[in-house]
């Protein structure tokens, strides 16, 4: 329970800022001596479109609220806060097997753009499937970046997995490829490929994409696919833009949610699974390789909201 705590006491902390933003405001209506009207409702919803959670989301939480005060009759704005949590909460639980492909034969293929921490994802990702027993092997597809290739070199050392890499400015196919015959002949669990995202240039990303997913149909059909776009928590709705525009070049199914430590824009992670029907599967706080963890949205919300880890 130590590291899963640890972890929460970092999540908290990197929540810190969100929660400023949302609770106290929250906290000073739930307090209030109102009544549960109109005004109570337009107020909470201010609150956690500021907070970046967004309309989509927002809307749909309000409205379970709604429907539970009525249920539960309930009068008093204190009464609310419980349920708010758990409102919340329904958002964002992940579907009913969104971590199914780590036990599976899986190729992973990791896009997003420069900066939002992809290389990095994709290495602790490797070093958390190699100490959980995977036989691990890491493709450098994102040639057209020395700095990722040298980057994700340095992260499979660490993480003692092999890397397949060409020099800058390869044929990211072509690594994709010389990648699948290594861990077919290793006989790998899981390969981790880091491909590039250049969405100012969506037609081009469309067709390298289309390559990349062409050499894995034809030369490893039995192997699982799963699609991770990783985001930047500190750039807000911006990070909501970029999924959609990913999400219509390349079929996604999860988010890797990073840097959410040093942000008020922790909300946009319930905006992000709302707005698009996308789960977020993995979130970051931090540099350490443990610091990237399985999305927990009751640890999340619970963290959000200061509620005290039991």
């Amino acid at each position: 329970m130590g590291e899963k705590k640890g972890f929460f006491g970092r999540l908290a902390e990197g929540l810190a800022k969100t929660r400023n933003s949302i609770v106290s405001g929250i906290e000073a209506i739930f307090s209030g001596s109102g009544s549960i009207d109109e005004d109570f409702y337009e107020e909470l919803e201010e609150i956690l479109i500021m907070a970046d959670i967004g309309v989509n989301a927002t809307s749909s939480i309000i409205e379970n609220l709604r429907a539970k005060v009525k249920e539960n009759k309930i009068k008093e704005p204190a009464q609310c806060r419980e349920l708010l949590i758990t409102s919340i909460k329904e958002q964002m639980n992940p579907p009913e097997g969104a971590y199914d492909f780590e036990e599976k034969k899986t190729v992973l293929l990791v896009i997003g753009v420069n900066g939002v921490g992809k290389t990095t994802s994709v290495g602790k990702l490797a070093g958390q499937y190699k100490d959980r027993g995977k036989r691990v092997v890491v493709a450098a597809a994102d040639t057209f970046r020395a700095a990722a290739i040298e980057q994700l070199t340095e992260w499979a050392h660490r993480a003692q997995v092999d890397i397949i890499a060409q020099k800058e400015g390869s044929d990211p196919a072509a690594v994709i490829f010389d990648a699948v015959s290594s861990a077919k002949s290793k006989n790998a669990d899981i390969l981790i490929c880091d491909t590039a995202g250049r969405l100012h240039n969506k037609k081009n990303l469309m067709e390298e994409l289309k390559k990349i997913d062409r050499v894995i149909s034809r030369e490893y059909p039995e192997a699982n696919r799963e699609t991770l776009v990783v985001l930047d928590g500190t750039t807000g709705q911006n990070a909501l833009a970029q999924a959609r525009q990913f999400n219509e070049v390349a079929e996604i199914s999860g988010i890797i949610l990073t840097k959410l430590d040093g942000t008020a824009k922790g909300g946009i992670a319930i905006a992000i699974q709302s707005e698009l029907n996308i789960p977020v599967k993995y979130i970051g706080v931090g540099e350490k390789i443990d610091d990237l963890q399985r999305f927990d949205s009751d640890a999340f919300v619970d963290a959000l909201f200061d509620v005290k880890a039991e």
